[in-house]
């Protein structure tokens, strides 16, 4: 019996640390959590290139807060794409709310997520950004789960975003510990971290832990990631994200 009741005292006080952060962020109200989705900020931010200004090829990657209080607790992240001499952005992302989820439309690359502030993850250019463009359109066609989206642990939206990084050779890109569902795994239990600096172990998005130069030490839990960065030092903290040095934004240029 007192080892049941030690069992369930070490659950209940792993459950508030993981929720603690996401608890804070609510409270400090550090996400927008009123107001009519239709009514809330989708304007530029101002980050991506105008097109109009510039011939070059672009692909981008952002995340923003995710609608309502859902950001207290993790991210929403899309790629932006923009074709040598393009005159428009193409947006690659998994809606919740679409079937199939996948959508590739164009759009505003830079736009808010229902009033939650962009933040620029990687930024590609030129012949770099050309040759990663068809291999991104392909590994998003070729999604294995765009019927399914399942908030908690996976696949969504993030789920989405990790298996195109995946699928993609020299498309690097370190995803934000708040990007709930990029742990999830679609064939096995190993994968190679988004970064391509490292590797991770995950059942079924639920538990794992990852290893990577870029993205540090990260342990999975409940889906609600911690751990640390040693490159670039910082801890890492569910709902809180990241405390110390920001991420270095993935680059490249040929």
């Amino acid at each position: 019996m007192k080892t049941l009741l030690r069992w369930l005292l070490t659950l209940v006080a792993l459950l508030a640390l993981l929720l603690v952060g996401p608890v804070w962020i609510l409270a400090s109200n550090q996400v927008v959590t009123e107001g009519h989705w239709s009514s809330l900020d989708r304007s530029s931010a101002g980050i991506a290139p105008d097109p109009a200004a510039i011939s070059e090829a672009v692909v981008q990657v952002y995340s923003a807060r995710a609608y309502n209080w859902r950001g207290a607790f993790g991210e929403h992240i899309w790629i932006a794409t923009k074709a040598e001499n393009a005159d428009s952005y193409r947006l690659h992302q998994v809606l919740s709310w679409r079937r199939p989820t996948v959508v590739s439309s164009i759009d505003t690359p830079d736009r808010a997520w229902f009033g939650n502030p962009p933040t620029l993850l990687a930024d590609y250019r030129g012949d770099a950004a050309a040759q990663l463009i068809p291999k991104i359109e392909s590994a998003a066609a070729d999604y294995p789960q765009a019927d399914l989206y399942r908030v908690w642990p996976g696949p969504n939206s993030n789920s989405f975003i990790a298996w195109v990084i995946r699928e993609v050779p020299d498309f690097e890109v370190t995803l934000p510990v708040t990007a709930i569902g990029k742990d999830y795994i679609f064939n096995g239990i190993l994968a190679p971290a988004p970064s391509g600096t490292g590797y991770q172990l995950s059942l079924g998005g639920v538990a794992g832990i990852m290893l990577a130069l870029e993205e540090g030490i990260e342990i999975n839990v409940l889906g609600l990631s911690f751990g640390i960065d040693v490159m670039r030092p910082a801890l890492k903290l569910p709902g809180i994200g990241r405390l110390g040095m920001p991420a270095q934004v993935a680059s490249g240029e040929l």
